[in-house]
């Protein structure tokens, strides 16, 4: 039987090559290109504050020139489909609720027992005298699914790791901003977005604070939204409590939910 016999030095040396060789190509292979981290990176921020399934007991304080208020309320969601939103305070507005169930959107009204659909035309309208809109508080827009996003910077900066990204609105999309700024910190914490109108001026700005822990996650607490046309007004969401994971049925969001008691 005859045997090749390769000094073992050569032989270490010409394995040694190949691996140097082959690792550049396999970190190409596996590394996240552009496009792959900024779905990524708006996946979780759309999903940040819903999950599977979740529940919030939410303070709403609304700063304007004319009223100031403040209003306690429950919300729940499950998925990308449903959303309901209930006032709890003040009395007068209590009960009042928004629903979102699939492509419907409805709001009701206790004092008068009416059920409204909205419309596409409503959903950028105010929601309860707030500087929030219909659309904001069910999230029926998502930026990974209608915008087209570009990274505009990617690195160190403010001691610490930071994503910026410019969103344009898709061909399809029915929205009415002209264009979103947006960055996002390490640990996928967002931190500001700007809102444009389709002339590209500064029409809102949100600011995202006091990171705390929810049921595991790491995410803001607080939301501000701010006009650029009404200096000195804004509006703040506080998340006082969130729950993940509630197993919620889809015949929780129903029309009949608008009308029951909080739970």
């Amino acid at each position: 039987m005859f045997l090749l016999k390769i000094p073992i030095r050569p032989l270490f040396l010409l394995i040694s090559a190949v691996a140097l060789f082959l690792a550049p190509l396999s970190g190409a292979a596996s590394a996240e290109t552009p496009s792959e981290k900024a779905a990524r990176i708006l996946r979780a921020v759309d999903d940040m504050w819903r999950g599977e399934s979740s529940r919030a007991n939410i303070t709403m304080k609304v700063e304007t020139q004319n009223y100031r208020r403040s209003m306690r309320m429950e919300a729940w969601s499950k998925g990308r489909d449903f959303s309901l939103v209930r006032i709890l305070f003040p009395l007068k507005e209590k009960g009042v609720a928004t629903l979102k169930a699939g492509n419907e959107v409805y709001t009701y009204l206790p004092q008068t027992d009416r059920t409204i659909r909205l419309t596409s035309g409503m959903m950028m309208g105010s929601w309860m005298g707030s500087h929030f809109t219909n659309d904001d508080l069910v999230k029926e827009s998502r930026l990974l699914e209608d915008y087209e996003a570009a990274i505009t910077f990617d690195g160190a900066r403010n001691g610490r790791n930071e994503t910026d990204f410019s969103l344009i609105p898709k061909p399809t999309a029915a929205v009415v901003w002209g264009k979103i700024e947006m960055t996002v910190a390490e640990g996928l914490i967002p931190v500001v977005e700007t809102y444009y109108d389709e002339d590209m001026k500064v029409s809102r700005t949100m600011t995202f604070k006091d990171v705390r822990v929810f049921g595991g996650r790491r995410l803001p607490a607080l939301l501000r939204m701010t006009p650029a046309d009404k200096p000195g007004e804004y509006t703040e969401i506080f998340y006082e409590s969130l729950k993940f994971g509630l197993g919620l049925d889809d015949s929780f969001f129903s029309i009949n939910s608008l009308k029951r008691e909080s739970r």
